[in-house]
């Protein structure tokens, strides 16, 4: 049987051990994109988020792992549970400290038990079942495992852990060639639209330039980090998660993961995204204006995206969570999952009834956007 340990910081972890478990799969789960979010401080006890990452081991060798965090409130999650919580505090049940597996911080589907391929059934079973017993000895009121894949789900489903669905919205290139392609598949009010909209940005003087990996310069770290702050600084529902020390560092040691794509006029940069990309997916992340112009958002953070897609040979293109005006610009529905165990049978029985409720909302909604798919795209 594997040794489980636990890493109070991935820094303990060796990289390449780690790197090796997560292979092709999600960046977000990549040593050092974990570890910076730790290094920076932007994760750690004072921001509420306490490493404790699980790692399983044959003698030296690691088999498996997960990023595990006891959380002492429920931001930076994406998966709302503050509903719950306030259940438990009417009930007088204590719902925090609780544990979390996930990437802090990132709404994006991945694996999150790690090991080798022909290893996930057992490593997931080793791992959830010390999750469970954490709960147990240590008194925690619950273990969530936030944006997984649907294998880990069903897994965990047959443990009675809880299911919950929802949404957002990908990008799927069917085949396309070129923009023009794109353009070509959307019904013809829309299409009309698109060109619009990005004729709109011409007229007002606006490039669009987009930079990936080493063509990125150093230069750039501080501008991305404006980028960033100004959608998070001046939005109502906008919290600064990251700090500056994070862009720095993901422009020295995770650039090769990093797709900028910048709006300007002149030499003067207007707006941007900061993305991610690996494995034939690009991850739009950050979103940035220093000016009000029309169209710009959907130009920079959509319509330029897709192109980059399209001319890289990129097959998806995951922009984030909201935003039906996706669905509208040929997004389509794709279903999100988190699993959740409660320790308290009579929370988990209160929890587990809303989720039933909540699942056939989410499941008629998505089966409504599949159905009216042209209709929307073209209403």
């Amino acid at each position: 049987m594997p040794t489980l340990r636990v890493a109070a910081s991935l820094g303990d972890v060796p990289r390449d051990a780690w790197n090796a478990l997560v292979g092709d799969g999600s960046p977000f789960l990549e040593w050092d994109w974990l570890s910076i979010l730790e290094e920076t401080g932007a994760v750690g006890p004072d921001t509420g988020w306490l490493p404790q990452h699980l790692t399983l081991w044959e003698g030296d060798r690691l088999v498996g792992g997960c990023p595990l965090y006891v959380k002492a409130h429920s931001q930076g999650e994406f998966v709302f549970d503050h509903n719950w919580a306030s259940a438990a505090q009417r009930g007088r049940i204590r719902y925090y400290p609780k544990l979390l597996v996930a990437v802090p911080f990132t709404p994006v589907a991945g694996q999150r038990f790690l090991a080798a391929p022909d290893a996930h059934a057992r490593v997931t079973a080793l791992l959830a079942g010390a999750l469970e017993d954490l709960c147990e000895r240590q008194g925690f009121s619950s273990a969530h495992v936030n944006f997984c894949l649907d294998d880990t789900a069903a897994a965990l489903e047959t443990r009675g852990w809880l299911r919950r669905t929802a949404y957002q919205y990908h990008w799927t290139n069917p085949g396309f060639r070129t923009f023009d392609d794109y353009m070509a598949s959307l019904r013809s009010k829309r299409r009309n639209q698109a060109r619009r909209e990005r004729r709109a940005l011409e007229e007002q003087g606006i490039t669009i330039q987009v930079l990936v990996g080493d063509a990125i310069p150093d230069a750039l770290a501080p501008l991305a980090y404006r980028l960033y702050r100004a959608t998070v600084d001046t939005n109502p529902w906008g919290q600064r998660y990251l700090n500056r020390r994070v862009f720095d560092l993901l422009f020295t040691r995770w650039r090769s993961r990093l797709c900028l794509v910048l709006a300007r006029r002149g030499d003067t940069v207007v707006a941007g995204t900061v993305n991610v990309q690996k494995a034939g997916v690009l991850y739009g992340r950050y979103w940035g204006a220093f000016e009000d112009l029309r169209h710009l958002h959907f130009n920079v953070s959509y319509y330029a995206a897709i192109e980059h897609c399209i001319v890289s040979g990129l097959q998806r293109f995951e922009p984030g969570a909201g935003g039906e005006f996706k669905h509208l610009r040929g997004f389509d529905a794709a279903e999100t999952r988190s699993m959740h165990w409660i320790r308290h049978l009579g929370l988990r029985n209160a929890v587990a009834e809303y989720l039933g409720r909540e699942r056939a909302h989410v499941a008629g909604e998505m089966e409504w956007l599949d159905d009216n798919t042209a209709l929307k795209r073209d209403g």
